[in-house]
């Protein structure tokens, strides 16, 4: 049984669907999207024909839905062993929830460092502690590609997916032999907020192999960590060869630029 963080939409929804799609059973967390996290786990159920409304031990139970605010520790702490509860133990982690704000050097502050700190450091660190206690057997911490192509952009998001990176390799030493902790690190993969879909397009093109990642490249990179008994304390780059491209701005200014420029 694996446990997704930020399951239930975007590259975790992906990552779900593809563990299922393996016969694994998830456990789907989610802070805020409790309608599409109860989507997703129906959905997980269909394609692991697990009959619904059937009441099974834990170990032998369905895909299921958690709430919990990642970014208080008090639930943080609580989310490992209510799923246990509710599914048995606990094989394999995946970190994928995550905070991602826009800040520089120039309007840097505690605050906002500690709120990127919470959700993207702190809390991996508490459910992958978990995990291994519970003998879990591999952690997949997902990154970013942005920190082996550094720009000062997203101060402290970055900052925090460093210490998250550094993190990896630690208890990588400090889990083995039981627990394997690895990393995936993501380039351009979705559209957000910040850019538009012809920036989107745009930042695509800019990478060596003139296509970006896919959510199933990532959901399969995953997998692959979660079940090669041999990889562990590594990060796998899924990012088109975005990381050799250096990059003075984050992707999606210079792709603006890029548009500007035509």
């Amino acid at each position: 049984m694996v446990l997704i963080t930020g399951g239930a939409q975007r590259i975790g929804r992906a990552i779900a669907l593809e563990m299922a799609a393996a016969g694994w059973r998830v456990a789907v967390h989610y802070r805020q999207s409790s309608a599409q996290a109860s989507a997703l786990v129906q959905q997980l159920d269909d394609m692991r024909g697990d009959e619904p409304g059937v009441q099974h031990g834990p170990e032998r139970a369905g895909c299921r839905a958690f709430g919990a605010d990642l970014a208080d520790e008090i639930q943080c702490r609580a989310l490992v062993p209510t799923v246990r509860r509710a599914m048995g133990r606990i094989d394999a982690l995946v970190n994928n929830a995550s905070l991602f704000e826009h800040d520089g050097a120039a309007d840097f502050s505690f605050a906002n460092m500690e709120r990127h700190w919470r959700t993207n450091t702190g809390a991996p660190l508490l459910l992958a502690q978990a995990v291994h206690a519970g003998g879990g057997q591999a952690v997949v911490n997902v990154l970013d590609q942005k920190l082996w192509n550094l720009n000062p952009d997203h101060l402290s998001y970055t900052l925090s997916k460093a210490a998250l990176e550094v993190a990896t390799r630690m208890l990588a030493m400090a889990f083995a032999p039981r627990t394997r902790v690895c990393g995936v690190a993501p380039g351009i993969t979705l559209t957000s907020t910040e850019m538009s879909p012809a920036e989107f397009a745009a930042a695509h093109r800019m990478t060596p192999l003139q296509r970006g990642a896919t959510p199933e490249d990532i959901a399969r990179a995953v997998r692959y960590l979660i079940e090669a008994p041999a990889v562990t304390g590594t990060t796998l780059l899924v990012d088109g060869g975005q990381h050799l491209s250096g990059q003075a701005r984050d992707v999606v200014f210079l792709a603006r630029s890029s548009l500007q420029a035509h």
